[in-house]
């Protein structure tokens, strides 16, 4: 069973909602046990560039790596030419004849392939809007969002497009040659050049149009990290890629001068966002206990202040601000405020922080 599931933007877009799969206990039982045995053949395939939907690997992972490569490059006075691509519903465009293909390249063959074809046998959907529903009509083209086996399938079909793009000339890297990083269908392709980057650029097109992917040119876009204004016009046929100064990878800001601050003060005005949404709904309440707002302050508001903190130069600026917003929450927690003039140390020793 299938069911919409709001992503962003306009509500009454049919664009904007992902089509989510229900699946009953033993079907999950059954969509794991084939999520392993495919994962044991194909994890150490694919390409150390993919860290999306793998063991031990996360966001972190990719944008480390990028801040990395970034920061060895300003060092040298060297540029990066970057292009950020947005694939249009990646989920829901993959060929199943193109899917089995990949798998049997991969080494998944036999009874298990044929036993997770069998998942997408005779696949119906309607659409249901209150007590109205249409007719059905079958599903030949996507995976089944929600289902434990559709992350393992989806990378290792991205990562064959990944390789199949190579040969161009790419940038390198503590020894390594980097011409792209992959979180899932986050991709960013790297260059040290515009016309190099538009060759990686056109094959990698090339690879997703013959797999049934399309990449979105509207959302794709490119950034050049230079110390001063470069231009760098992509085209994917005949659109023109916008070029930015700015870009949110992995819903952290990357800036074409390799700067962290703007991406700080985000986090910051992201907290304390939450903080006041929190401040009027839970943490004012007087039979909340103290234990339970620290619990929320420790596994919502540090999570959101504190993420991609990896990447972060902490200087004499940033510490103490970085201190503030903690100890503004800290103090609505403890039932306090400025007024009080309690000093923070007693503040964080007294809730045990």
């Amino acid at each position: 069973m299938k069911a919409g599931s709001f992503k962003k933007g306009d509500l009454r877009l049919c664009s904007n909602y992902r089509g989510i799969t229900f699946l009953n206990l033993r079907g999950k039982v059954y969509s794991k046990v084939l999520e392993r045995r495919v994962r044991s053949i194909a994890e150490s395939q694919i390409e150390e560039e993919q860290c999306g939907f793998r063991p031990g690997r996360g966001t972190v992972d990719q944008l480390y790596t990028l801040a990395r490569v970034m920061e060895g490059a300003w060092e040298f006075a060297q540029s990066i030419h970057m292009c950020f691509v947005d694939l249009e519903k990646a989920y829901d465009r993959v060929p199943k004849g193109t899917l089995w293909g990949t798998l049997q390249e991969y080494g998944v063959g036999g009874f298990l392939l044929r036993a997770i074809q069998s998942l997408y046998q005779r696949s119906v959907s309607l659409v249901r809007i209150a007590s109205s529903k249409s007719d059905l009509f079958p599903v030949r083209v996507g995976h089944r969002q929600g289902c434990p086996l559709s992350p393992v399938l989806f990378i290792t079909f991205m990562d064959r497009i990944s390789r199949r793009s190579r040969g161009v000339e790419c940038i390198e890297f503590g020894g390594r040659r980097i011409s792209s990083l992959l979180f899932a269908d986050d991709v960013v392709l790297l260059a040290s050049s515009s016309s190099d980057l538009q060759l990686l650029l056109g094959r990698f097109a090339a690879e997703c149009e013959a797999a049934g992917m399309r990449i979105s040119t509207s959302k794709s876009e490119t950034m050049v990290l230079h110390w001063k204004r470069v231009v760098c016009q992509l085209r994917v046929g005949r659109e023109v890629l916008p070029q930015m100064e700015e870009f949110k990878y992995l819903r952290v800001l990357f800036t074409s001068e390799g700067r962290r601050d703007r991406e700080i003060d985000r986090r910051i005005g992201s907290a304390s966002a939450v903080m006041r949404t929190l401040s009027r709904s839970v943490v004012v309440k007087r039979d909340l206990s103290q234990k339970a707002r620290l619990s929320i302050y420790r596994s919502i508001y540090v999570p959101i202040l504190t993420y991609g903190h990896e990447l972060w130069v902490m200087t004499e600026r940033t510490r103490p601000r970085i201190q503030e917003a903690k100890m503004s929450f800290l103090r609505r927690v403890a039932g306090l405020s400025l007024r009080d003039r309690v000093r923070s140390s007693d503040i964080r020793e007294g809730l045990g922080v």
